[in-house]
């Protein structure tokens, strides 16, 4: 009987289970590091929407609009970036300037997938809304 393929599956199902065990509490998070992870978790999901978002969007578009929609999306996380950089610059060097900028990144974002789905929601006939 060979016990080479039973001894990997049992290893991988305890390293599976001692990560699970360690599922971050962002509501409970106390310490520095934590809190730094929680911001990135938080970061990551509202980056993952908008790009859900923007992607559902565009391809709704026609040519011609989904490269000004490219074109603005580019600019706004550049815009996103250099102000989300400013407003936490009080903090730089510090240990919570992590959390500082990755909480306006974080915001700014929120924003800009609340803007996108008003666009993409606009009723037929509002020209006020592009097509």
């Amino acid at each position: 009987m060979n016990l080479f393929p039973w001894r990997i599956a049992t290893l991988l199902s305890l390293s599976a289970f001692s990560l699970a065990s360690y599922a971050l509490d962002c509501n409970q998070a106390q310490t520095q590091n934590d809190m730094n992870e929680c911001a990135a978790q938080a970061l990551n999901k509202a980056d993952a929407e908008l790009n859900q978002t923007y992607v559902d969007y565009r391809n709704r578009l026609g040519k011609a609009r989904q490269n000004e929609i490219r074109d603005v999306q580019l600019a706004w996380i550049k815009y996103r970036d250099l102000s989300c950089k400013y407003a936490s610059s009080a903090s730089v060097g510090g240990s919570a300037h992590s959390i500082a900028l990755q909480s306006c990144l974080t915001e700014k974002t929120q924003e800009r997938t609340r803007e996108l789905k008003a666009l993409s929601a606009c009723p037929e006939g509002d020209i006020s809304c592009p097509r």
